[in-house]
């Protein structure tokens, strides 16, 4: 059995065709066309060129006609791959208050059989009606229930709460057009959002980020639906200004790496390793070891791919004039 992107895949021939390249879909920014759907590919999860020359390889067209925190997946039982993201345009001159307190409640979905061509985006209305905003969709197949759990964070103003407050809500689809009733997944004291679930070693990691302190937080729990329960990272705890968390198994099939959007500087996103999720050590990636690619990476998601669809990917979207790195 393997599931893709995060998570488990559990034996050596799995590891073989399904970690044969990796596909980062990802935006750029709140510049012209910077909040729609970038593509780069890379064979080590390290080091990664930008397709379709740098621009948009998919643009939404419905909805605030701009979309951020994209996130592929690829659906364990059928192969078919589901792209969501966030309904929002930052560059249009929304503020981040109208964002958080008046925006959209909608997920965008594509779908696709190839990762080439894709369908023409809809927009899913997930977001409970009190929810100011839908942020960074993720979803993790929950092999026990045969269905993907998408989570999001929205803001929300409950009967008591003097502000509003960023909380992590969920909802379960077998397609990516019928949801569940959604339900709040998680709450911390502080404001939480952007979450990543990852599957190893039979446990499931949490990564999220503290949006009140700007950093982020490592969990542990033995099923989706368990209680999580905080590892303690001193890496994690000392890097400031960084969201967007992502992590994915290199091509070894042991070394975990976790990427974070360093928001704050400006950098882009920043490599960090390990073979132990649960230990919550990680060794932090120097320049010169890896290379993001020309345009500067926000909030994405990684899809560990096989060759014949690596060589898709390059033969669409890369054009003969340009040398692969």
């Amino acid at each position: 059995m393997y599931y893709c992107l995060g998570h488990q895949i559990e034996d050596e021939f799995w590891k073989e065709k399904f970690m044969a390249g990796y596909l980062f879909v990802h935006f750029i920014g709140e510049q012209k066309d910077g909040e729609q759907i970038y593509f780069s590919l890379s064979r080590d999860g390290l080091h990664f060129q930008d397709l379709n020359h740098g621009n948009p390889v998919l643009y939404s067209k419905t909805g605030t006609l701009g979309v951020r925190d994209p996130f592929p997946v690829r659906d364990p039982e059928t192969g078919r791959f589901y792209l969501i993201a966030t309904d929002l345009r930052i560059g249009s001159g929304t503020s981040w208050e109208d964002a958080q307190e008046r925006g959209s409640r909608d997920l965008i979905v594509w779908e696709s059989g190839d990762l080439v061509h894709w369908s023409t985006e809809r927009a899913c209305t997930v977001g409970i009606p009190k929810a100011g905003c839908v942020w960074a969709p993720e979803a993790v197949f929950d092999k026990e229930k045969g269905e993907f759990l998408v989570f999001f964070a929205s803001m929300v103003r409950n009967q008591g709460d003097v502000l509003g407050k960023q909380r992590i809500y969920g909802a379960y689809t077998r397609d990516f057009i019928e949801f569940s009733e959604t339900f709040l997944y998680m709450e911390r004291e502080n404001h939480v959002i952007d979450t990543t679930i990852l599957e190893s070693g039979g446990r499931y990691y949490r990564l999220s980020k503290d949006e009140t302190e700007k950093v982020l937080i490592l969990e542990t729990a033995d099923s989706l639906q368990g209680e999580f329960v905080r590892i303690d990272s001193p890496v994690l705890a000392e890097l400031k200004g960084v969201e967007g968390p992502e992590g994915y198994l290199l091509p070894d099939g042991k070394t975990w790496c976790v990427i974070a959007d360093q928001f704050a500087a400006g950098k882009g996103y920043l490599p960090m390793l390990t073979q132990d999720l649960g230990s919550g050590s990680f060794e932090i990636l120097t320049p010169e070891q890896y290379d993001m690619g020309e345009t500067k990476k926000r909030h994405g998601g990684i899809l560990p791919i096989t060759d014949e669809e690596y060589e898709r990917l390059w033969a669409a979207f890369l054009s003969p004039d340009e040398k692969r790195r």
